[in-house]
């Protein structure tokens, strides 16, 4: 019973003075029924406002972005280390970390407590009407599917990313961090350059690892060559958006507002992404003072800018530069990316620093030479002499001989005299003493007796040497001893081992067809099967080689070979370096021609009753994927090739160019098919016709079917697209049809 002159305390007040023990976290009212929404203050004036839904805010309030349907952001933590900035820079979340209470319903009455569900957050945000900060839309989600997510510098596409020993590189790590914190600089980019194997990644993933944690890092990106999401500059900008929103949440919304307005704003030019993705909301949210320049995240890492190298095309695995205007192409991207740079975050007063590492190509090379545009704006490092990397080396090979030491319980396997060799025949290039490691550390091999043979083949003191003379020496000793491995085993008798690695080292940057629109690529699996191999036959191919190249999946589960130095490919490609174990483009074509070829004939399928879908072919997964890359990859490959006269006539008198149309006709049913996307199909065409036109001078006869071939081809092509047309049209009828009969009479 209460006492007669008491008062029972009302809800209101038991509800405030439970807010109020809270230790300042705001509570977040939601009406039962209704998405939950947390009211922030849209200014100082109004920051002990909290509005429930379907309540409006006061007359002069200004407007803010909506929400939508998103949940409220409970800000745990975890959180605290996704959005840092919010810590330091929203001050509507103030009054309730100073412990004051807040008010739900100014003037309201008849509010049942039952209808409202309340959530603890030190801070979430509720926007009152659309416009710029509005995430609710699809922006966001827009923007999501435009970044390269392996492109992080913690991304698990980039586990175990080579990084510098806490005691090597210490000299230019620690110049490049006082570049990086010293406010007073006046030069707000850094580019650092250096040749193939000289250290930049990881130089480039240990800066991104300090920066994270001094909380300064922003945004970073590693191209690579080999991952079409990563050598182009088309992801570069929306992923460093996305990095930078983050950490922040309003610049988030602005960037998504952006998108929403423009949503082909990624096939802009960098310049005009870079302003309204980066540049306009950081000013933006500056002129309203809701960022502090002094405390938020400001250093942006771009690595591996000469490994841009191509336009994004999701049909390739991975996209490679192909002819000289594909490298110009690639070039200009280049180029109009470091120019972007300049326009955009330099001369616009943005408190960024940039931190870009490449090799010394055409783009920034030209552009830090005098008379180039970011001649007197950026701080350049040239990795050379000047930052003497042998006694890092030194340092490198010791620690991770010794740890093999105690795996072997031998501490005494190597010597100091072993190591200063290998120091000196690295001529300054990491990548040398990584591959030597990866080499000599193979699990099931002896250390001391593979330190021995990488010993007898390095350059004795007193040759005059050139700088990847070393390099070279031990990738051709490496795949020689491969070679021999392979070749030695009774079952691969006959097979030429360079010829297929090398064919497999093509597929991995994808096939380069002059004349042709594209590129293309297939699982090393598939080309395995192609090549004529046994199943997991590249487990083989590869079995002397982990300490150069890896297999593993891609982000579609496919098996891929990876290299783990550009220099490695670099060497395969080049002649004068690989001298002996050279194998050309034209001679894998020739070969890779040879097996289509055959491919079809031995195909033990009936021709005259094939199913109307090609997964319906009566043949194991394997030999159904492999058979499909010869039908569709044959005229590509005869294109390159050379000497197949004796193989064509063959192929044409055991019927080959018939069967040939019955697959690629079955092939082409599939609307999303390969030989059905852009111009595929007439770059198909194009380049067997330009082979039948060289081959009439030699073979007429065999020209004149092949030509009566593509006629043919063509009039089937002609067919399936009209019956596909009329399928198509029959199923919008029957919908229609379908749908007439659901309206009232």
């Amino acid at each position: 019973m209460v006492p007669p002159n008491s008062k029972k305390p009302n809800v209101w007040s038991r509800v405030f003075s439970r807010f109020s023990s809270r230790r300042g976290k705001a509570p977040i009212a939601q009406l039962e029924g209704s998405s939950p929404i947390a009211a922030g203050p849209t200014s100082s004036q109004h920051s002990s406002t909290r509005l429930a839904p379907g309540l409006s805010p006061p007359a002069d309030a200004p407007k803010c972005p909506i929400h939508g349907s998103q949940p409220p952001i409970s800000r745990s933590r975890s959180d605290a280390e996704t959005f840092p900035a919010l810590h330091h820079d929203d001050k509507r979340a103030a009054p309730e970390a100073r412990g004051g209470t807040t008010s739900f319903f100014p003037g309201a009455s008849g509010v049942r407590m039952g209808d409202i569900q309340y959530f603890e957050a030190s801070h979430i945000t509720v926007h009152s009407g659309g416009g710029v900060g509005d995430t609710s839309n699809d922006g966001w989600e827009l923007l999501l599917k435009n970044i390269a997510p392996n492109a992080l510098h913690d991304s698990s596409a980039r586990y175990d990313a080579p990084k510098c020993d806490e005691d090597t590189r210490v000299e230019v790590t620690d110049e490049i961090m006082e570049w990086i914190q010293n406010p007073d600089v006046t030069q707000r980019l850094l580019c650092m350059t250096g040749a193939a194997g000289a250290g930049k990644s990881a130089l480039q993933q240990t800066i991104a690892e300090l920066c994270t944690k001094s909380g300064i890092l922003s945004a970073a990106f590693f191209c690579s060559s080999t991952d079409p999401t990563r050598n182009t500059t088309t992801f570069i900008v929306p992923t460093i958006a996305y990095q930078i929103g983050l950490k922040h949440y309003d610049f988030r919304s602005f960037v998504a507002a952006a998108v929403k307005h423009d949503p082909n704003i990624f096939s802009r030019s960098l310049r005009y992404q870079m302003d309204a993705l980066i540049v306009y909301p950081f000013e933006s949210l500056r002129r309203i003072q809701k960022i502090d320049t002094n405390t938020f995240p400001y250093a942006i890492l771009i690595d591996g800018l000469d490994e841009c190298t191509g336009k994004y095309n999701a049909t390739l695995n991975p996209p490679p530069p192909a002819d000289i205007d594909d490298r110009r192409r690639a070039e200009d991207r280049q180029a109009e990316l470091l120019a972007a740079i300049k326009h955009c975050i330099l001369d616009n007063n943005l408190p960024f620093r940039v931190f870009i590492a490449s090799r010394p190509e055409w783009a920034i090379r030209t552009a830090l030479e005098p008379g180039g545009h970011l001649c007197q704006v950026a701080y350049h490092i040239e990795l050379s002499e000047k930052y003497d990397a042998s006694g890092d080396m030194r340092r490198y090979l010791r620690r991770r001989f010794e740890d093999i030491g105690l795996r072997i319980r031998d501490s005494g396997w190597f010597s100091e005299d072993a190591i200063e060799i290998l120091v000196r025949a690295a001529s300054g290039q990491f990548v040398y003493v990584a591959t030597v490691y990866k080499y000599i550390s193979e699990r099931r091999s002896s250390p001391a007796e593979r330190l021995r043979i990488v010993l007898a083949w390095t350059p004795h003191d007193g040759q005059v040497v050139r700088p990847f003379e070393a390099l070279d020496r031990l990738y051709a000793s490496i795949l020689s001893t491969a070679k021999k491995a392979y070749e030695a085993v009774d079952t691969h008798h006959g097979r030429d081992f360079l010829l297929l690695f090398r064919a497999h080292h093509m597929n991995v940057a994808g096939f380069d067809i002059p004349s042709a629109s594209m590129f293309f690529g297939c699982p090393a699996d598939v080309l395995s099967a192609l090549l004529g191999l046994e199943a997991r036959a590249e487990d083989f191919v590869f079995s002397d080689l982990r300490s150069l190249v890896t297999l593993e999946k891609d982000h579609d589960g496919d098996l891929c070979l990876r290299l783990y130095h550009k220099s490695f490919s670099d060497f395969l490609e080049e002649e004068s370096r690989a001298k002996e174990l050279f194998v050309s483009e034209s001679s894998v074509c020739t070969h890779l021609s040879k097996r289509c070829m055959q491919h079809i004939i031995e195909c033990p399928l009936d021709f005259d009753s094939l199913p109307d879908q090609w997964d319906a072919l009566t043949l194991p997964e394997q030999h159904r994927c492999s058979l499909k890359e010869a039908a569709e990859d044959l005229s590509f490959f005869l294109r390159r090739a050379t000497a197949l006269d004796d193989e064509i006539a063959d192929f044409t008198h055991q019927d080959g160019w018939p069967k040939l149309e019955k697959l690629l006709l079955l092939a082409m049913a599939d609307p999303k098919g390969w030989l059905r996307r852009g111009s595929h199909w007439e770059d198909w065409i194009k380049l067997l016709r330009r082979f039948t036109d060289k081959l009439a001078a030699r073979k007429p006869e065999v020209a004149a079917i092949i030509i009566e071939f593509l006629g043919n081809l063509g009039h089937g092509r002609e067919e399936l697209d009209r019956e596909m047309w009329d399928s198509s049209s029959d199923s919008e009828d029957s919908e229609l049809q379908f749908s007439a009969s659901l309206l009232p009479e």
